[in-house]
């Protein structure tokens, strides 16, 4: 039988005048699951969020946190969540370690408690060399670590990631994606907003796409790329100029027209994973060269235009290069 719900969320709505900012969502989280809110700005991510983390009541429909309502019983949830928003809230006089140490007197623990924690901490994140610095002499990826860490000190059983690793360097990214995992095996409901499919992949058990204050799709990530088109082949010749005679032979061994790109990048669907060996050896036999060949799954790009017509920012799956 699976836990109850950490986040339950039943038509939620949030007006701001005229227009509605969330628009009648509905979804839910449990124990131990990265929940990923995708979708492009303006979508109603960090909205949902701050209404989530009682820093903004909704206007209708209900949301509840571990059981307690997020209006009537705002302190409660409080006291069990933690928060990363889009932007480092830290205090830049204080050092990083008096942050976190801070942090921990205002959660009640004891002195030596909140030192043992923040001291845990700052070693977690790679800021020992900087702990004892004022916060205003970091870069940003060291704010952006030491404000995930500040969300941590409590332990909480709820954690609300708001695009957590803006301005992160991939190393640094890759220990706070280790942290997430962590969190999750120890029961902890991840609610993780981003817009980078990597991220989503590594992360994220289950998806909610929004887009204009709306749910417009869920599922896992395997399942939203499949919406998207699924598997297509991509080949890019070293000769711009040579596109036409690429599609040509694309069109005539896969039966489907391929789109051409302004690059010279030619990109057909195709379900048939050995149109990818056929298509090579076509071109090899026509002295066409290739700069790149593979099958990719739709990126992010790719999702999104398809459920909402707007690109995100995604970076590319890799292709195998051919001479």
């Amino acid at each position: 039988m699976r836990d109850a719900p950490s986040i339950e969320v039943d038509d939620l709505v949030r007006t701001f005048g005229d227009g509605r900012a969330v628009d009648g969502i509905a979804f839910e989280a449990h124990p131990g699951q990265v929940l990923g809110l995708l979708g492009p700005n303006g979508s109603g991510k960090t909205t949902t969020v701050r209404m989530l983390a009682t820093l903004l009541p909704p206007s209708a429909g209900r949301a509840r946190v571990l059981g307690h309502d997020v209006v009537a019983d705002a302190a409660a949830v409080r006291g069990r969540i933690g928060l990363t928003g889009q932007y480092a809230a830290v205090d830049e006089a204080l050092s990083g370690r008096d942050n976190l140490f801070l942090i921990g007197r205002l959660l009640d623990l004891t002195r030596r408690d909140a030192r043992a924690r923040a001291d845990e901490l700052v070693e977690q994140f790679g800021l020992v060399e900087a702990a004892g610095r004022r916060v205003r002499t970091y870069s940003g990826g060291m704010r952006r670590r030491l404000d995930l860490a500040a969300s941590l000190v409590g332990r909480p059983d709820v954690l609300f990631l708001d695009e957590p690793t803006t301005g992160l360097d991939p190393r640094h990214r890759n220990e706070v994606w280790e942290t997430v995992r962590g969190l999750a095996e120890l029961g902890v409901c991840v609610l993780l907003t981003t817009q980078y499919l990597e991220e989503a992949d590594q992360l994220a058990h289950d998806l909610v796409v929004l887009d204009r204050g709306r749910v417009i799709a869920s599922g896992t990530a395997a399942e939203l790329k499949s919406r998207a088109g699924g598997r297509r082949l991509h080949v890019r010749p070293e000769a711009p100029g040579e596109a036409a005679l690429v599609a040509a032979i694309v069109a005539s061994d896969t039966g489907v027209e391929p789109t051409v790109e302004p690059s010279g990048e030619v990109v057909v669907a195709t379900p048939d994973a050995g149109a990818l060996r056929r298509v090579e050896e076509r071109l090899a036999v026509a002295g066409i060269a290739v700069a790149e060949i593979g099958l990719r799954l739709p990126s992010l790009d790719d999702v999104f235009l398809s459920l909402t017509g707007e690109a995100t920012e995604s970076a590319s799956e890799p292709t195998r290069g051919a001479a």
